[in-house]
């Protein structure tokens, strides 16, 4: 019953995100959004112990309170604009409400806030590592799909097709997501640091990428919305690998602590080859396609000319550093631990069906890295229409 329950929110968990992807209108979006926080709570709490439980009604009331914040966006939306339909260049007449500028700018902070919650953004960032209780086919899908994703997709649906960046660019409506987005680089990535659990580790470097998504977005540039695209394409290939090799470790090692790693990768060769994949990927190292989402995203902070652009370029270059430490020493344990240290004796790598994946995501960062100037030109298309 477990299984047949599992599979059926697992599997229904897709067909919610597409329908997110897919919607024509702000509404329709708004409707999948809320059903993809309520389909997925089953599968944060599939354990149904008192702490998954616990976990589950946490994560339910940060996504629900977010959804409530963005729902004041849909309904100024409809009210001012008089659709909900995503239309090039949004839907409020920039002339009409040159005398409430204050009012559509402060909406929209509100509305990114809102959508910003599922995508783990600072303050409200702590339901994410906490929803690691989740299995590990959960946990990717949470940190690396569809869920954070979607907010992400959320914010730049309403910026570009709705509220439109005329009114934004700028202004400190634009100034304040920037900022926030920087907060939230940084502080992922030094919590990642601390962090001494397996998976949250991941979880909190998941909290500072998905900033990188928010902070190219909020850029309102074609250069800024490419390299947010293409982020939000790379780092889900690079962290639901990291997180397949996280639950290998984790289900045949039963190990859940960094700590515990010691000389992992003599006993698990394979899986965790493909987990420094993935860490050298993260961490933006050529030629993996890390490098070049985070490259182009420095540069199309550095080339926007604007002091929170330049400041989201250092963010990103100090989260690289921080990724490296959080990230490489996993790998310098697992493969190189230090001669008093006691070393894991137990696990193995996983079948064939389970380490083919992670060898094709690890063939997909090269590729990406190697060859993503049609992945970029074909995103660099759109982004040049909406801003």
């Amino acid at each position: 019953m477990g299984q047949t329950r599992f599979f059926a929110f697992y599997t229904a968990t897709f067909g919610v995100t597409l329908g997110i992807a897919f919607s024509a209108n702000l509404m329709t979006m708004y409707l999948f959004y809320e059903l993809l926080t309520l389909i997925t709570t089953p599968l944060v709490c599939h354990e149904m112990d008192k702490k998954s439980i616990h976990v589950a009604m946490k994560y339910l009331c940060y996504n629900i309170g977010g959804a409530t914040l963005a729902f004041i966006g849909l309904c100024f939306i409809s009210i001012l604009g008089g659709t909900t339909e995503f239309v090039y260049g949004g839907v409020l007449d920039a002339q009409a409400l040159s005398n409430n500028l204050t009012l559509v700018r402060g909406v929209y902070i509100v509305t990114f806030i809102g959508f910003g919650v599922k995508s783990a953004l600072f303050p409200f960032q702590n339901w994410l590592p906490a929803a690691s209780i989740a299995p590990t086919p959960v946990t990717a899908l949470l940190h690396a799909v569809a869920v954070v994703n979607a907010g992400a997709f959320a914010i730049i649906r309403v910026t570009y097709y709705n509220f439109g960046t005329e009114m934004l660019r700028g202004s400190w409506a634009q100034w304040i997501p920037m900022a926030l987005c920087i907060i939230t680089i940084v502080y992922g990535s030094a919590r990642a640091v601390k962090e001494p659990h397996f998976k949250r580790r991941l979880a909190f470097s998941t909290v500072s990428n998905l900033s990188y998504i928010l902070l190219g977005a909020s850029l309102m540039s074609p250069a800024g919305l490419t390299c947010s695209l293409t982020h939000m394409v790379f780092h889900g290939i690079i962290k639901i690998n990291a997180f397949f090799c996280a639950g290998a470790v984790m289900t045949v090692a039963k190990r859940n602590y960094v700590s515990e790693m010691a000389g992992i990768g003599r006993k698990m060769p394979i899986t965790m080859a493909a987990f420094t994949v993935s860490a050298c990927a993260l961490v933006g190292i050529p030629p993996f396609n890390g490098f070049v989402s985070k490259w182009k995203l420095v540069s199309a902070g550095v080339t926007d000319g604007s002091v929170m652009g330049m400041i989201g370029g250092i963010a990103i270059f100090v989260s690289a550093m921080l990724t490296v430490v959080y990230m490489f020493s996993i790998v310098i344990k697992a493969f190189f631990p230090g001669k008093e240290e006691v070393l894991c004796d137990s696990g193995k790598d996983p079948g064939w069906m389970e380490t083919m994946p992670m060898m094709v995501f690890c063939v997909l960062m090269l590729l990406t890295g190697l060859f993503p100037q049609m992945l970029i030109d074909g995103l660099a298309s759109v982004a040049t229409g909406l801003c």
